[in-house]
């Protein structure tokens, strides 16, 4: 456990002067000392202040975020690039003291990026057995869209780090990162390289399209990608033999379709499959690379620090290769979703949490983690169970859409109608012979009734769709149809 700035600058100190690799890297300890300085004005205050953190510059804001870890302070990672109502949603949640990274005129208090709006110290709040560590709260939304931050202290982020380098069997870990800093995806690849003393180079993903490719040894460093990005690399010759350098390639985030894993494998990349979340802290179960290489498609098997049992909806324990909710028990769970209630509290003090998430899986008989979906995305059709990542994964396999959404609609006759929102691959492309290719792989009834074209499907920085959003948008759509029996052309889906 971090309990003081000291411990936290030695840590910082020791690394290697070359161990950040970004823009303005060569600043960051100085940073660090500016963001901690700037915390002091709180020492008065009861309870140490809510830091709401959206620094752009990658080396401001894990200056910010060391700085407040060190000062034992509540950090709220946001992303600086969320629009007018998500920053009112997250001001009015936070009701923060300082504000590091963006001015937010307009909407409730300016923090200047030099020295935040200061604000009256908030009420005392203690979270049980981690009352002494940093609170981190991480923001998560998901398929939702709707944001709420996942709370996390130094210990949990800790115990992520320790179950990943112990899986691997690793002492130190190098990060080649692509991904948001805010997001979990990307603060944990800081995390680790922190703590095991390795390297950390950070890269917009737009530059590493553009072949701005930093000058390092590959064959050392893990890169974590979600799989539109795998997707885009792929389909460049030069950054697909960049990409099988790396010793590992982490792919989570959304599900992965199996004609990019084909193409990964073909091409020899050490594609590492993960499931994870931001209540996990990231990966709690991973496919290692070799696994990958020969053939397998899942999750692979659990990291030392998790636990993970597959229920009946009855909350009965089952057995290998039956499909059922996924619970979690872990080290790095979070602790409630931000703010924590009374009930909450009193109910997890001192006890080991189980998450009951809303993912549907099994355990093969190699004891690898399989999964099949979301138990909310289900469609429930003619009163049979349709998963979305199975049409989604044959009609992908048809070779001809770019991108593909499975929903369900409410229907009258049939309960749920299985509607596919799909980009056609081609202006010319024929959704009857895109069906025709369907009957073979899929039973009738999960064949989709509805098929609606789109320029793109709206997905987040990290691969995943808004699935309400675009069911709204879908169910309005179908509104307005003036034929059931006429194809449905192209909509302003693409527009969200």
């Amino acid at each position: 456990m971090v309990k003081t700035l000291k411990h936290l600058f030695e840590q910082a100190y020791s690394l290697p002067h070359d161990w950040l690799i970004c823009e303005h890297s060569h600043q960051f300890l100085q940073l660090t000392e500016k963001f901690y300085l700037e915390l002091k004005q709180f020492s008065h205050c009861q309870t140490p202040p809510k830091i709401i953190l959206a620094e752009r510059e990658p080396a401001r804001f894990l200056a910010g975020f060391l700085a407040a870890c060190a000062s034992n302070s509540s950090v709220f990672l946001c992303n600086p690039n969320w629009v007018k109502h998500e920053w009112q949603q997250v001001l009015e949640l936070v009701q923060p003291d300082i504000i590091w990274g963006i001015e937010l005129r307009g909407h409730r208090e300016v923090g200047t990026r030099g020295s935040g709006e200061l604000r009256g110290c908030g009420e005392k709040e203690t979270l049980g057995r981690f009352s002494d560590s940093p609170q981190i709260m991480i923001p998560t939304g998901g398929s939702s869209g709707k944001i709420k931050f996942a709370i996390h202290t130094w210990d949990t982020l800790i115990a992520s780090v320790h179950g990943f380098t112990e899986y691997f069997q690793l002492h130190q870990v190098n990060s080649f990162c692509v991904l948001p800093l805010y997001h979990v995806s990307g603060l944990m690849q800081f995390m680790r390289c922190f703590i095991t003393s390795g390297k950390l180079v950070i890269l917009p993903f737009q530059q590493l399209e553009f072949g701005q490719l930093v000058n390092i040894n590959l064959s050392d460093f893990f890169i974590s990608l979600v799989p539109t990005q795998l997707q885009r690399l792929l389909q460049n010759l030069d950054l697909t033999q960049w990409l099988s350098q790396f010793q590992t390639v982490l792919l989570g985030g959304a599900p992965a379709w199996d004609e990019l894993l084909e193409k990964a494998r073909y091409y020899q990349i050490h594609l590492s499959l993960t499931y994870g979340m931001t209540e996990t802290a990231s990966g709690i179960a991973t496919l290692k690379p070799d696994d990958f290489l020969h053939g397998k498609v899942n999750c692979g098997q659990i990291l030392p620090h998790a636990k993970v049992t597959i229920c009946s909806e009855q909350g009965e324990v089952l057995h290998t290769n039956q499909i059922g909710n996924i619970a979690i028990q872990a080290k790095s769970l979070y602790l409630g979703y931000y703010p924590l209630n009374t009930a909450f509290r009193v109910a997890n003090s001192g006890s080991v949490s189980i998450f009951k998430t809303d993912d549907l899986g099994f355990f093969d008989n190699e004891g690898y983690l399989n999964i099949i979906g979301r138990s909310s995305s289900k469609i429930i059709t003619g009163g049979e169970n349709v998963y979305p990542l199975e049409i989604e994964a044959a009609i992908r396999a048809t070779a001809m859409v770019t991108d593909i959404c499975v929903i369900g609609i409410p229907d009258q006759d049939w309960g749920q109608a299985v509607t596919a929102i799909y980009v056609p691959k081609h202006e010319n492309t024929s959704l009857e012979e895109i069906q025709n290719l369907l009957k073979d792989k899929l039973s009738k009834f999960k064949i989709p009734k509805y098929w609606i074209p789109v320029q793109f499907l709206p997905r987040n920085s990290q691969g995943k769709i808004n699935r309400q959003q675009l069911q709204q948008e879908a169910r309005e759509y179908l509104k307005i149809r003036q034929k059931p029996e006429e194809p449905l052309r192209p909509c302003g889906l693409s527009a969200l």
